[in-house]
């Protein structure tokens, strides 16, 4: 009887599960591509600038702007993240089938240090894959940066990031209307609950999964899809993680609110009502500890000194989730 009791509660805590339809092709599969995106990169602006996307013998017509905040600005990044549209379908044929617009991420400035903080970012977006279908699938692409006349600018890391519809398509949901705050009784509870504690293993503070900007909806630095089938219950997604301690960028910073003088100090921002969740979150994290760690380690063109580093980092976090009584006494009692 005390076991069933235990199966119950356990089910209860994990919540509804969601069952995921596969991706679509360019987000199917994990190794490298080699592109070339040609026009004056240089000199994108948060309009759209034609040019075109190369790989092997196929080139498609796109149009490129730029996307962000904090990496748009000139003091901070070289070279700003960019929105891709591809302005005419691709065809059948093509590995870019079906795409319409993805978010790229770009190197920022062009020392190599750069490259490794992008490469620890897409790291992170794969660890949460590692944990549910409910995240945004990525491609690493290694990316031939080519002026209009031809003139090579630079050849970088970069990745595409899955569109939010595609996203919301696999999972049967869509990304509803909100308004700029959503109530905490919107949210499961327990991918709730499993965003917040991924984020604090991060050491990221830049994010909201219930507020966004005044007139934009919510989230900030993540987005909410649903219903839950069967439930009216909505998903939480982030995304954007290079402010994270884990990453380690030399221009994030904490949010000023936040008593901690550096994006490597922790704090728990989860909700206390969602505490029961979180620990059934935190014995999934120490059940993929091993996988998490090892898809780091696999990052292509990753540094051994780098691994190093963030698998340090991380362990501080297995260390205090080591238990229930450790996850409640050295990161819950946060809670908000």
């Amino acid at each position: 009887m005390r076991m069933r009791c235990l199966v119950a509660l356990t089910v209860a805590m994990a919540g509804p599960a969601i069952a995921a339809k596969d991706p679509k092709p360019l987000f199917a599969a994990d190794d490298v591509l080699r592109i070339t995106i040609k026009g004056p990169v240089g000199s994108a602006s948060d309009k759209e600038t034609a040019g075109s996307l190369i790989m092997g013998a196929e080139t498609l017509p796109i149009s490129f702007s730029e996307r962000g905040i904090t990496r748009r600005a000139s003091d901070v990044c070289q070279f700003a993240p960019l929105r891709v549209t591809f302005t005419q379908p691709p065809a059948a044929t093509s590995l870019f089938v079906k795409q319409k617009k993805l978010k790229l991420v770009t190197h920022c400035r062009n020392n190599a240090d750069f490259q490794q903080y992008i490469l620890l970012e897409y790291a992170a977006y794969k660890m949460f894959n590692r944990l549910t279908p409910a995240s945004y699938r990525t491609r690493l692409l290694m990316i031939d940066y080519v002026g209009d006349s031809g003139k090579p600018i630079t050849t970088r890391y970069g990745f595409f990031i899955e569109d939010t519809d595609d996203l919301a398509n696999r999972l049967d949901m869509k990304e509803p209307k909100t308004p700029d705050r959503v109530p905490i009784t919107s949210l499961s509870p327990s991918y709730a609950a499993r965003v917040a504690l991924f984020h604090h293993m991060l050491g990221n503070h830049d994010w909201s999964m219930r507020a966004g900007p005044a007139g934009a909806g919510c989230c900030h630095n993540g987005k909410l899809i649903g219903p839950i089938p069967g439930s009216n219950l909505l998903v939480p997604v982030p995304y954007d993680f290079d402010f994270s301690g884990f990453v380690g960028a030399p221009y994030a910073t904490p949010p000023d609110q936040l008593k901690i003088s550096n994006v490597r100090e922790r704090l728990y921002r989860g909700y206390c009502s969602h505490n029961l969740q979180a620990l059934q979150a935190a014995a999934e994290m120490r059940a993929a500890k091993a996988d998490m760690l090892g898809t780091l380690a696999a990052t292509p063109g990753i540094e051994p000194k780098t691994v190093a580093r963030a698998t340090a980092y991380l362990e501080k976090f297995f260390a205090d989730i080591a238990t229930d009584q450790s996850t409640t006494a050295k990161v819950l009692k946060t809670c908000l």
